[in-house]
């Protein structure tokens, strides 16, 4: 994962960098047991699905939302969302019965690439690309505790 740009400073970033690792590690864990042919792959499949399908809604009616109205990376979004139909259509469709581990194990090469995408191309452009107004709204208000 990134680490030079400042990028996870901005609390969605750095909520969304987390839940990337937590998926590459889930990913990680499901390609060795299909590699292995060890464990319970259709649990370490759910429990990677548990993980991505609500990270991609975060990014998808968020950061995504805001790229598209601001424009100059709507076309990167729009390929990134092609990419979530099809990691999600092939880890979502598999048939518990008799997976295709092979498909499996293509799409997670798929999603490490995606990961790597967002990871190093469009969250630190999206930084860059977005005004103070759009991170407003996409950033979480704080209540304040303190008396």
């Amino acid at each position: 994962m990134c680490n030079y740009c400042g990028c996870r400073e901005f609390p969605l970033i750095g909520q969304l960098t987390a839940e990337h690792e937590a998926i590459a590690n889930a990913a990680g864990r499901l390609r060795t047991a299909v590699t292995s042919g060890a464990g319970d792959r259709v649990e370490l499949l759910d429990d990677l699905l548990a993980l991505l399908m609500p990270h991609t809604d975060t990014e998808e009616r968020g950061l995504f939302v805001e790229l598209r109205a601001e424009g100059s990376l709507a076309e990167a979004v729009d390929q990134l969302c092609d990419e979530h139909d099809d990691i999600h259509g092939v880890l979502g469709a598999v048939d518990r019965a008799a997976p295709d581990w092979p498909a499996v194990l293509a799409a997670l090469d798929r999603l490490h690439r995606h990961i790597d995408n967002e990871e190093h191309g469009l969250f630190p452009a999206a930084v860059i690309a977005l005004p103070i107004a759009a991170w407003d709204r996409l950033t979480p208000q704080r209540s304040d505790t303190a008396a």
